[in-house]
């Protein structure tokens, strides 16, 4: 049975068809599930979609169908954050997609008050199953708009995971991104900065002294990056990941 579908996932141009099929095997309920589920795969859905879930910082993450998957080089992000939240009370993960980050966050700094925000129902409903249990709240909404405005000023570590390809690159992202992820969950508008732009404007008024803002990018969009967090006042610093290919921004309140 395992050897068949390995040859089914390979002729499908899986490069991880042995993992995958295991993968696969162990999430099917019955032989008609297991069809159904192969044949999703070989036709390009992503293994995370059709299994309903993503590891993520050896957490086991639920994503549901056209949910964003968390990638493996946000891993990065999520380190820099848990270090740099050590001595922070609350935490907003903006546009948290399936709350991966705020996740890892709130199971890292256990006392931390985590929020989590995003604009898709779909991403929503995985980021209560997600960080709920962690002790975590998840609106429903834009950005900075659904958040308790009790939580102005008192921010320690803001995460920013917002989409920053640029409208006319998103034809060049991977078939299984642009067929089956949510088209908001990736446009970073013309330049790839538009929300980060929104997110960098409004930032300086929820942290607190000290505070944290931290954005993935990529390396060429680093000095739009910079500029729109030198001009809202923060001090900026940039940080890679070689072997993960990331890039992260942080942005400190002085």
């Amino acid at each position: 049975m395992e050897s068949r579908i390995v040859t089914s996932l390979r002729q499908a141009g899986c490069v991880y068809a042995e993992e995958e099929a295991r993968l696969l095997l162990s999430a099917a309920q019955n032989p008609t599930d297991l069809a159904s589920m192969v044949e999703r795969r070989a036709a390009g859905m992503p293994i995370e979609h059709i299994i309903g879930w993503a590891e993520f910082c050896g957490l086991r993450i639920a994503v549901e169908p056209g949910v964003f998957i968390p990638r493996k080089r946000s891993e990065f992000l999520a380190r820099l954050a848990i270090a740099l939240g050590q001595s922070a009370s609350v935490a907003v993960d903006l546009g948290c997609g399936s709350g991966a980050l705020g996740a890892v966050l709130a199971a890292a700094l256990e006392r931390i008050e985590l929020h989590a925000v995003d604009i898709d129902p779909a991403a929503v409903r995985c980021a209560k199953e997600n960080v709920t249990g962690l002790g975590g709240l998840v609106y429903d909404g834009d950005l900075f708009d659904p958040l308790p405005k009790f939580l102005r000023g008192r921010v320690g570590i803001l995460i920013a995971n917002v989409p920053y390809v640029p409208t006319d690159s998103i034809r060049l992202l991977p078939h299984e991104a642009r067929s089956y992820e949510a088209l908001v969950a990736l446009d970073g508008g013309e330049d790839g900065v538009d929300i980060q732009r929104r997110v960098a404007e409004e930032a300086p008024s929820w942290l607190t002294a000290g505070g944290h803002l931290l954005v993935e990018t990529s390396e060429r969009q680093v000095p739009l990056t910079v500029d729109l967090f030198a001009r809202n006042g923060l001090s900026t610093k940039v940080a890679h990941a070689k072997e993960l290919d990331a890039t992260v921004v942080i942005g400190t309140k002085t």
